[in-house]
């Protein structure tokens, strides 16, 4: 019986927070943390994932319909995604697979991401003679977690994953996203991608992130376009006042938090392209700071008690002592935040995150080049 072999990394984002669903910019980047799958084809029509760690799910290819009570399972995120190969004439057959990831769930690298890769690139290598491009499978997995999961996600998380390296991505039109690659050596600038767990899990936050997307869309309304990045800026200032009465004022600063980041993002790649890194890692700290204020992604509402995200973002800040970068990373909220650390600071920096957030909290990183990919 033949054996195939397939790999989805994980992914980090670099600098553009909640920008993508807004059809807005991004630079983001495959890590070297993965969910890899040992494949078998069946006869039984199904597909069936025995997942590490997790109850085996199994789906029929005689019913790729929408199931209500799926939402929010990995069986809606595998059906879903074969799904969109039917639609596109894919003739799919059973198969099992054996996962297992290093991506884990709620750290923000986006294992959802991951796994919707996987599962996509399995499909397009052995149902449908590789007739998709990287961006194509990563617009599938959003469809798979937009409309079957019930997750509001923008393309950033799966277009990182499924392209590989790092990444400049422009969502002006989804269905045909701009996408440029960049060559970036972190150890040759001197610098760690740092990835710090801040404790709390991104379980039961879906209306948090949900609402992001929603109030975005209300401003956007306002001026009757249905996304921010269709509004122009000068004619939101002038209009800021009626904007307030017709939304609410937390739309009101996460549109402007957009507008900075958008535009953020572009004078990011901008830099990176001109070998300015200095001026990249000053943005990166700006966009972090901006999603603090502005975009109020940092705690769920209305907590008191456990604010891990704010703790973990001190924390960065103190410990870094104005050099070097730190943000939120991904949806926020809860998972991790996102540091680039001087590596004469690496151990410094390392042992003081672990001694208040616990050991193993630290997590240093490298850039993967390739994304979904199969092994053999």
């Amino acid at each position: 019986m033949q054996v195939f072999h397939f790999s989805a990394p994980g992914r980090t984002e670099i600098s553009g927070n909640h920008t993508d669903h807004q059809h807005g910019c991004v630079l983001a980047a495959a890590v070297n943390l993965e969910t890899v799958a040992e494949v078998t084809l069946n006869d039984r029509g199904v597909i069936a994932v025995a997942s590490e760690g997790y109850a085996p799910v199994e789906i029929a290819l005689s019913d790729l319909s929408i199931h209500p009570e799926e939402k929010n399972t990995t069986a809606a995120l595998i059906r879903g995604v074969a799904a969109a190969f039917a639609q596109r004439g894919a003739k799919l057959q059973g198969f099992d697979a054996k996962v297992r990831s290093t991506v884990l769930p709620g750290s923000g690298l986006s294992s959802s991401a991951a796994f919707e890769v996987l599962i996509g690139t399995i499909l397009n290598e052995l149902f449908f003679d590789k007739q998709l491009s990287a961006v194509a499978i990563a617009q599938i997995g959003q469809y798979a977690e937009n409309v079957y999961f019930g997750k509001p996600s923008g393309l950033m998380d799966q277009t990182a994953s499924s392209v590989g390296g790092m990444v400049f991505i422009d969502f002006a039109d989804p269905a045909q996203p701009v996408v440029h690659n960049l060559s970036l050596d972190l150890e040759k600038l001197g610098y760690a991608l740092c990835i710090v767990d801040s404790g709390a899990d991104h379980a039961n936050l879906t209306d948090e992130y949900a609402a992001i997307p929603v109030e975005c869309r209300q401003v956007a309304a306002f001026f009757g376009k249905e996304v921010l990045r269709d509004v122009d800026e000068q004619e939101f200032y002038a209009k800021l006042k009626e904007v307030r009465a017709a939304t609410s004022d937390r739309a009101v600063l996460r549109a402007i938090h957009f507008f900075g980041d958008n535009r953020r993002v572009q004078q990011q790649f901008a830099a990176l392209q001109a070998g300015d890194f200095d001026s990249f890692l000053r943005m990166v700290t700006e966009s972090g700071r901006s999603s603090w204020m502005y975009l109020q992604d940092i705690t769920p509402a209305g907590a008191i008690q456990h604010q891990d995200m704010a703790v973990a973002l001190a924390l960065c800040d103190l410990l870094l002592e104005g050099s070097g970068a730190y943000r939120v990373h991904g949806g926020g909220f809860a998972g991790t935040v996102q540091a680039f650390v001087p590596l004469e600071k690496l151990e410094h920096f390392r042992t003081g995150i672990e001694a208040v957030l616990g050991q193993g909290a630290c997590h240093v990183l490298s850039i993967r080049a390739e994304g979904g990919v199969r092994l053999d």
